[in-house]
């Protein structure tokens, strides 16, 4: 199927991206640092990690401080940045998407997707997929409060077999107006397991007159453009397969052939270090850094004792020490 390269612009109510490839709401990870990096490595458009609109309306502290913000250096790269909420009351969704707005979102995503079982249980996520009716008012009061184009990520379904995410994403762009859709043909039972279903992300393509963002299986570079290709999808989502691997970002726009070299892998986890001590203070990042660890130092291919101790660092300065015993050993693996 036929599309545009993936290294041209594309616009989603006007919202012009000055290419085809977003980085994912990656939920608890997608903070403004992991934003910035995207970006840094060629990133069109970045969503943030899912907010809760009920945290926002009610001006949580640490959802105010935390999450919905943008730092001045993500606007020294091109591309819309998109606040991404989840909730399932129409009037909360409005107090929060006015919110996100005057934080400076160019965009309010929704989160009609979310496989987990707290969210889910109040009305949220993936359990609108069966309410479309509630569905098409939360994103209709998100547009009104905001101001700003609405895009919603949702699934094929909430169990194998089921295609309501398709009828809905029809309803939402109909009856809502929503500008965009980013599809995961996936179903919500099985979350990141077992083969998308490509066939009825492409379907979903020729029937809506909206971009529509693919999301799910893109792992890799050729897994990337073979999804792509088969769908004729408007742009592609990478997520887990950026954990990690910012490098992959260029890699799918053609702007590199090569994976990174150890001294670059090096290099960018001491980057994110240094941002996340800048996010949350040298305490709280040397625990919220734990899980970054494993996605760098895989790639670097250390030993098992050398990864539990990053991960049981008691402080940010005792990992940077450990990175840069790291980091003569990456220059001699790369003379």
């Amino acid at each position: 199927m036929s599309a545009p390269p993936l290294t041209e612009p594309f616009s989603i109510a006007g919202v012009e991206a000055p290419n085809r490839v977003v980085l994912a709401p990656l939920a608890g990870i997608g903070n403004w640092f992991v934003r910035l990096q995207a970006k840094r490595f060629g990133a069109g458009l970045t969503v943030s990690e899912m907010i809760s609109s009920f945290a926002i309306h009610h001006r949580n502290e640490k959802t105010m401080r935390d999450l919905l913000m943008i730092h001045p250096s993500e606007r020294d790269y091109p591309g819309p940045i998109a606040f991404q909420l989840f909730g399932q009351d129409p009037e909360v969704m409005r107090s929060a998407a006015a919110t996100a707005a005057e934080q400076g979102a160019d965009i309010i995503d929704l989160n009609m997707g979310c496989p987990v079982p707290k969210v889910m249980k109040n009305g949220a996520g993936a359990a609108l997929i069966s309410d479309p009716a509630v569905a098409v008012e939360i994103a209709r009061a998100a547009g009104e409060g905001s101001g700003l184009p609405v895009t919603v990520k949702l699934r094929s379904g909430q169990k194998n077999g089921e295609a309501d995410g398709f009828q809905l994403a029809l309803r939402l762009v109909d009856e809502a107006g929503v500008a965009a859709i980013a599809f995961h043909p996936r179903s919500a039972q099985v979350k990141h397991k077992g083969s998308p279903d490509y066939e009825l992300a492409a379907k979903l393509v020729e029937e809506l007159p909206v971009p529509v963002i693919l999301s799910g299986g893109m792992s890799d570079t050729d897994a990337t453009l073979a999804a792509r290709e088969q769908t004729g999808a408007a742009a592609v989502m990478l997520a887990r397969g950026a954990l990690g691997n910012p490098w992959l970002f260029e890699r799918v726009l053609g702007l590199r052939e090569t994976a990174p070299e150890r001294e670059e892998i090096v290099a960018e986890l001491g980057w994110v270090m240094d941002r996340a001590s800048e996010h949350l203070g040298d305490d709280r990042a040397g625990r919220y850094l734990r899980t970054f660890y494993p996605w760098y130092l895989d790639r670097l291919e250390v030993d098992k004792p050398t990864l539990i101790a990053f991960q049981q660092s008691e402080s940010l300065d005792e990992a940077r020490e450990m990175l840069a015993d790291l980091a003569p050993l990456a220059a001699v693996a790369n003379p």
